[in-house]
């Protein structure tokens, strides 16, 4: 197992290689500059920044440059916020965006899960038609529409929650069920499906035939193999809860790295898009792997060598 992890861990360089390479070209290829404004600028002043920058180089060489910095772990200086850089700007917002992913998915595995479990083992009884119609709601509303909604009713109404800012868990609890709720409703019903798949398997009903309770079949033999779909549907999901949401972050003034992304790609601030690429992009390599290893823990007939 140790060298199957050294391994794949050697592999996702390459792969982010090919990533930053692509997301490079793509960048430099839309029209526009990062200090084209309203008002236009002089000449000179242009000429100074783009020297600045290193924008008066081809883009090969500028591509060069790029990748030597990044690798000294340099991912640039912001255009819009030049008195920051990119390092500087990640690692300000990444803690509060990667707190509030955790409270996000700790709701959504609580809810989902459960939902879930209720729904296959109450099949096509109330409680199962109940936890899916729960699970479509989250589906259906967009967090736009919940997060207001959940601001008016625990803040406004009930005063159990301040309704934005930072700097205590509970300024967690409202962005968190707004962002995990979508997450949650997505999990019930794999959970669900990959259950009723599980429940009928021949080792379920063997364990049946021993004489082991329902509630022992369940979180000791169902659960593991039902959990599968959930399993790889969390890579990806979790890479997204841990590296921001615009939406969420900005109704409830989360001091995020989620609206510098929109905000950068607006202003195309290329450095700034490109270390906010990055860090999504390994968060999103690194929990693949960790769904590969998972799946060896919860199917034993799974084998990494």
């Amino acid at each position: 197992m140790g060298k199957y992890i050294v391994k794949r861990l050697f592999g996702l360089i390459p792969t982010l290689f090919v990533i930053v390479t692509v997301s490079f070209f793509v960048i430099r290829l839309a029209p526009g500059s990062p200090f084209a404004t309203e008002k236009a600028i002089p000449v000179e002043v242009r000429l100074d920044l783009e020297k600045k920058y290193g924008f008066d180089k081809p883009k090969w060489e500028q591509y060069l440059n790029y990748m030597g910095n990044l690798v000294r772990g340099d991912l640039g200086l912001s255009t819009k916020y030049p008195q920051r850089t990119v390092n500087e700007i990640i690692f300000l917002g990444l803690p509060a965006t990667m707190q509030l992913g955790v409270v996000a998915l700790l709701w959504s595995l609580f809810i989902g899960v459960g939902a879930g479990m209720i729904g296959a083992i109450r099949q096509n009884k109330i409680w199962d038609h109940a936890a899916m119609a729960g699970a479509m709601i989250g589906i259906s509303v967009p967090a736009f529409v919940l997060g207001p909604l959940l601001m008016l009713f625990f803040s406004l109404y009930l005063f159990w929650f301040p309704p934005g800012g930072w700097g205590s868990w509970r300024h967690l609890i409202l962005p968190g069920v707004t962002l995990g709720t979508v997450y949650a409703a997505y999990i019930s019903r794999l959970t669900r499906g990959g259950l009723l798949e599980v429940i009928h398997a021949d080792f379920i009903r063997t364990a049946k035939a021993k004489g082991l309770g329902e509630r022992v079949v369940l979180l000791r033999h169902a659960l593991k193999g039902g959990l599968l779909p959930v399993v790889t549907f969390l890579g990806p999901a979790i890479a997204a809860l841990m590296t921001g949401s615009v939406v969420v972050e900005k109704i409830f003034s989360t001091p995020g790295i989620g609206p510098y992304f929109v905000d950068a790609a607006f202003n195309r601030d290329y450095f700034l898009v490109m270390g906010i690429v990055i860090v999504d992009s390994v968060f999103l390599l690194l929990m693949n792997l960790l769904v590969d290893l998972t799946y060896a823990y919860l199917d034993p007939r799974v084998r990494y060598g």
